[in-house]
């Protein structure tokens, strides 16, 4: 177990060392952008580049919230600091979500009335946002993306490619065609694209703040599971739910025939839901029954029975 703890943080250095680089790129992309959106007159170019704000804001929280999150166990914080990566994860989702509403409203304005644009710089901006984008996503590609706060600013990323491919689309239409309201229907995809990623973040965190089961793991599936083991008369007050996220945790109540050895039982279920969940943090209560037990009971909230063994 301590060499786990020990390539688990190993792996958290390695996943910071990565937002790292992928924010110094980001960064240094949205000031050039912001720069030529100014200058080129395109809407699309500046809601590229407060996207882009969001992309850093997220790389820059995941960094800080990774920080708070190995601090260990103090006080009356049992888990320590880890759902500090959840908060992180709402925050971004919100941050898309209020962006995509003003930049769609802007971007329905300008299709409406399209100002004049340089496509030809948005051509050559959009090109460096691609080439920008695909080195970021493949730095962010290589770490570990069960964290929510990985996975949410890998998705960040790659929405910023999409935009930028979009952006550079609508330049060509402008320079070939004097189509102007390209600008304005490429904006239109970005925001799209941002209250997809943001719409999923706050789904994802939300599910983990409201402690519901992880994805993957059915709480029904893991009662039958138990409940079929040798020796079990009845399961009941189980409970799955992840402490943040790839962090899965369950509690349950397990009464086992009055002549089996309870406490090897207890391991057996530790070392099964760990192989067939993936479930490591486990406090699972096992006593003997004693009288007569009704049926199996496979419940997966808490029991409005009391239980006399």
């Amino acid at each position: 177990m301590p060499h786990d703890h020990s390539q688990h943080a190993i792996g958290r250095q390695a996943d910071r060392a990565r937002l790292r680089i992928a924010l110094a790129l980001i960064l240094a992309l949205m000031a050039g952008e912001v720069v030529a959106g100014i200058v080129a007159g395109s809407l699309a170019l500046l809601s590229d580049a407060a996207h882009m704000l969001t992309d850093a804001a997220a790389l820059a929280l995941a960094l800080f919230a990774g920080r708070l999150a190995d601090r260990p166990p103090h006080g009356g914080y049992t888990y320590g600091l880890r759902r500090a990566e959840i908060l992180s994860a709402q925050a971004n989702g919100a941050t898309l979500l209020a962006l995509a509403a003003v930049i769609g409203f802007e971007a329905t304005r300008r299709i409406a009335d399209p100002p004049a644009v340089e496509g030809s710089i948005v051509i050559v901006v959009a090109l460096a946002g691609v080439a920008v984008n695909l080195a970021a996503t493949w730095v962010l590609a290589g770490a570990n993306r069960e964290s929510l706060n990985v996975e949410g600013a890998f998705q960040h990323i790659l929405t910023d490619l999409f935009a930028f491919i979009a952006t550079a689309v609508a330049g060509l239409l402008i320079v070939t065609t004097d189509f102007a309201e390209a600008d304005g229907l490429a904006a239109l995809i970005v925001a799209a694209l941002m209250i997809r990623a943001g719409w999923g973040l706050l789904r994802d965190s939300g599910r983990i703040l409201l402690e519901g089961s992880p994805r993957g793991i059915d709480p029904k599936e893991v009662a039958e599971t138990l409940s079929a083991q040798a020796d079990v008369v009845e399961v009941h007050d189980l409970h799955v739910w992840e402490v943040t996220s790839g962090f899965p945790a369950l509690t349950a109540h397990v009464l086992l025939e009055p002549d089996c050895d309870c406490h090897q039982r207890r391991r057996d279920f530790e070392l099964l839901l760990h192989e067939r969940f993936g479930i490591e943090h486990t406090t699972i209560q096992v006593d003997h029954a004693h009288g007569e037990q009704g049926p199996i009971e496979l419940e997966t909230g808490p029991s409005d029975r009391s239980d006399a063994g």
